[in-house]
């Protein structure tokens, strides 16, 4: 069953107040879809969801999913996995941290869409 094995423990990054975040300690996700346990390593920097600052875009989806945010970064600088997977497992680890499902699916579409610019 797939769960957050660790809480999340991330500081605000001190260089300057760009939206960057730094995890503390270790985080450990473990994922059905894909079929592997992450451990996203301390000291990894993150900029959580990369959503627009639309207003109503942001409203919807931003804000929401912190701890599958990181993963799903994690994924992207990493790719340990292909990008499909990494989407999938946004959206699975959005689920196991109980955001609605038409929330998740919004930020699933979102990343399929737009996240192969951040995937090169």
């Amino acid at each position: 069953m797939s769960a957050f094995l660790s809480p999340l423990d991330l500081r605000e990054a001190d260089e300057k107040d760009d939206g960057q975040w730094i995890l503390g300690s270790p985080l450990v996700y473990q994922s059905d879809i894909a079929g592997v346990t992450f451990t996203v390593p301390a000291g990894f920097r993150t900029d959580l969801a990369s959503v627009p600052r639309i207003p109503i875009v942001y409203e919807l989806t931003g804000g929401t999913s912190s701890k599958a945010a990181v993963v799903h970064d994690w994924l992207y600088t990493t790719k340990l996995v292909a990008r499909d997977v990494a989407d999938a497992v946004l959206r699975e680890a959005s689920a196991v941290t109980g955001v609605p499902a038409w929330r998740r699916n919004l930020m699933f579409c979102g990343v399929r869409a737009f996240g192969w610019s951040h995937w090169k």
